[in-house]
């Protein structure tokens, strides 16, 4: 894998990207009088960048004493959006470096994106749950040479997974792992696509054989992410744009406009749904559900199960069925993987020592949050909803006034706590959703520990009660003033706990 001088200015200059390319004998556009250079690696990591490196000067945070550390330690060429004030052999500037990036970094790598079939899920929730789904239809179909990247685990060989840092990689690092998941012998990947990976150009120049749009509702506003709704669901959106073809979800919100966005795009869509559908979803009993379709192209049409509750998640399950069959898969011999498809910390149901069902959930979000409480209601009609909750630090910041609702809907107890507070006070972050609490019978808690949150939650619970965990999940660290402090999971606390018979 290499990459010169005259193959970046032909990439560059094809996409109007370039702005020059400054050597110390004048500006060029083209490798007249440039020096050979051939690149055996790609990095916006100053520490890794050497004089065989194409160091990228990209992020809102990036400082020019990481450019001179590369320079340092031999690095000769940088991309940036402004020349620095600095010696190297050659600067090649750009008028957008994330575009410039991810066009790069696919041309660095070879475009291992035309190796494999490539299914994207966007969506406010659910998109974890669906690409688990997906990705264990296709692992069967395909004797598991399906990768994952997913919010919470990757695997680029079909067996070994491990702990994802962004729900979709930058640029260069999604293709570095998409050429190791082909090197793996990967024939599709299952991926989640963030409204920020369209915000940030992580994806930029990327085609997917199948795009899932699961659903929108509010969410990631804040300065550092979304300014508006409006600027959230347009960067969604973008899927539709660079999709072959669209699974649409005909209960989502805004179904009608997403409708009319594929047939001006001319992508072709299939919908689901429980009415005015394509594939209808009928639930069955003990997570059963149907199935059915007036004209069944796709041969899905059949009865099925899966381990987790829920409505929503049945209709998850659906929008995997018509992914993975649209990639080639027979799924009904993979129904079985689908039977038996497990997610890490989405819906895991425990029973504390007194029978009150405890559930654990990833929830971290309104919409999210709305469905799970309302799932815990309508399980437990006779007992409380409680809740033991947190919101993230730092970004995200509408979720505060978003929880304090779903809550004033849905909850009987709350017990407020830490959730990745970040550089927050996480005691300021509760007293910021218990202000936006307008249900005076809903009983407030608060308790930073989170541990001990879990515990005080467990010990309020009756027989007919309800305990929700929600947030973490699996999760197995805490994001407190830049780093990632160890922490033993949600779920991991409360089987713990109940086991312990501490409550």
């Amino acid at each position: 894998m290499t990459l010169t001088l005259e193959k970046i200015s032909a990439i560059l200059l094809k996409n109007d990207l370039l702005k020059e390319m400054i050597t110390p004998t004048g500006w060029h556009l083209t490798c007249v009088d440039l020096p050979k250079k051939e690149f055996s690696s790609v990095t916006y990591d100053s520490r890794k960048a050497d004089a065989n490196s194409l160091f990228f000067c990209k992020g809102l945070n990036f400082k020019v004493d990481y450019l001179i550390s590369a320079l340092a330690n031999g690095l000769e060429v940088y991309v940036a959006e402004a020349p620095f004030d600095v010696s190297a052999k050659c600067a090649i500037i750009v008028t957008d470096i994330k575009k410039a990036m991810a066009l790069l970094g696919a041309a660095f790598y070879d475009h291992p994106e035309k190796e494999l079939k490539l299914v994207a899920f966007t969506g406010t929730k659910g998109k974890t749950t669906a690409a688990y789904f997906t990705h264990a239809l296709l692992a069967k179909a395909t004797e598991n040479k399906t990768a994952l990247l997913s919010t919470m685990n990757t695997s680029l060989d079909g067996k070994t997974y491990f702990k994802s840092h962004l729900t979709t990689p930058e640029s260069l690092d999604l293709y570095q792992m998409m050429r190791q998941a082909v090197t793996n012998k990967m024939t599709h990947l299952v991926m989640e696509v963030s409204s920020q990976a369209y915000k940030t150009e992580r994806v930029f120049g990327l085609t997917f054989d199948v795009g899932i749009f699961l659903n929108i509702s509010p969410d990631h506003i804040s300065p550092i992410e979304h300014p508006t709704f409006d600027d959230y669901f347009y960067c969604k959106r973008q899927l539709l744009r660079h999709s072959k073809k669209m699974i649409l979800n005909s209960g989502s919100d805004y179904f009608a406009l997403l409708k009319e966005n594929c047939e001006l795009l001319q992508t072709p869509y299939i919908s689901y749904g429980r009415k005015n559908a394509d594939y209808l979803v009928t639930s069955g009993q003990n997570k059963h559900f149907t199935v059915t379709s007036k004209n069944d192209e796709l041969q899905i049409a059949a009865d099925y199960s899966i381990q987790l509750a829920g409505d929503f998640n049945q209709e998850n399950a659906t929008a995997a069925l018509l992914a993975a069959a649209i990639v080639g898969a027979d799924v009904k011999s993979a129904k079985d993987a689908l039977a038996t498809a497990r997610v890490p910390g989405r819906m895991d149901h425990l029973f504390n020592t007194n029978g009150a069902s405890v559930y654990v959930d990833y929830a971290h979000n309104y919409l999210s949050l709305k469905t799970l409480l309302e799932f815990a209601q309508a399980e437990h009609p006779t007992g409380r909803v409680i809740v033991v909750l947190g919101s993230t630090g730092g970004k995200a910041i509408s979720r505060r006034a978003d929880f304090g609702k779903a809550l004033s809907e849905h909850g009987d107890v709350v017990i407020l706590t830490a959730d990745d507070p970040a550089f927050e006070d996480p005691q300021k972050i509760a007293e910021e959703i218990n202000a936006h609490i307008t249900n005076e019978k809903l009983e407030v808690h608060f308790e930073m520990d989170r541990t001990k949150a879990i515990a005080a939650a467990l010990a309020l619970s009756d027989s007919a009660d309800a305990v929700v965990i929600a947030g973490k999940g699996v999760d197995e660290y805490q994001k407190i003033n830049g780093e990632d402090m160890p922490y033993e999971g949600d779920y991991f606390i409360a089987q713990r706990l109940i086991k312990e018979n501490h409550v």
